[in-house]
Order: C-alpha cells, then sequence, then structure tokens
C-alpha cells in the first residue's frame, strides 16, 4: 500500500502523489517514511526531499524548513509536507542558485554586519547550496 503525499508552500502544491517511501531531512537528521509508518510530526531542515515511486529515480524536491506530518487513518498512511518555501529540482536554476550563494557568501565576509544579518546570510547561504546539491 502506498503513502499519499502531498508537498505544499504557501504559495502552491509542488508536489502530490503515491510513493513507496519518502525521505526527509528533519533538525534531527534524516527520516524515511513508509505505509503504515506511526503518527509524526517532525521539524523539517533545508535540504532535500526524496520521493520515491515504484523502484525508479527519486523524484527530489528542496525545502526550505517547515514541517512532515505523517498520518494514518483506516490503515491508508499520509504525508503531508508543509515547506516554508520549496521547489522540485526540474525547477531550480541553478545559474541564479550560484549567484545567490556567491552574494551570501560576500555578506558573511563583511566582519561588521550585525548578528541577525549574518545568520540571514548564512540561512541564504543553505539555501543556495541545497539548491545546487540538487540541480546536479
Amino acid at each position: 500500500m502506498p503513502v499519499e503525499v502531498h508537498v505544499v508552500t504557501p504559495e502552491r502544491e509542488i508536489w502530490a502523489g503515491e510513493a513507496e517511501m519518502i525521505v526527509a531531512r528533519g533538525v534531527d537528521g534524516e527520516v524515511g517514511i513508509l505505509a503504515g509508518h506511526a503518527p509524526l510530526l517532525i521539524q523539517l531542515a533545508i535540504g532535500p526531499l526524496r520521493i520515491f515511486q515504484d523502484g525508479g529515480d527519486p523524484e527530489v524536491a528542496v525545502v526550505d524548513g517547515g514541517f512532515l506530518h505523517v498520518s494514518t487513518e483506516a490503515g491508508a498512511t499520509r504525508a503531508d509536507v508543509l515547506a516554508t518555501s520549496g521547489e522540485m529540482s526540474s525547477e531550480i536554476d541553478a545559474v541564479a542558485a550560484r549567484s545567490r550563494k556567491e552574494q551570501a557568501e560576500a555578506r558573511l565576509q563583511d566582519r561588521e554586519s550585525p548578528e541577525a544579518e549574518i545568520e540571514a546570510a548564512q540561512d541564504d547561504l543553505r539555501k543556495a547550496e541545497a539548491r545546487l546539491a540538487i540541480a546536479g
């Protein structure tokens, strides 16, 4: 029995369908979800979300945090990825991600930046690096 998967952001639904397994990166490490998984709620980290279907190559998305909620009702397992933002690997603009990475690195070199700006630059750098890793 497959897992019903919904990947959404506040702006749109990124992906929906059935999967044999999904693997997500939580703030405490990776988690894999199969049919029959116990109910679960975890906070997601910036990173890949892999959706495995019928033994082929996985569908891959990048998410920028959010939550993964797993529920089982009447024997059916559902996984809802409620991402802060994200996109499928096919939607990633590698040139734009590389530019955002360079901009974030430049901001991190400014030693006079307030702590909040440094944290924002580190976050932007992690997002750009995650996209570049998935884009190939």
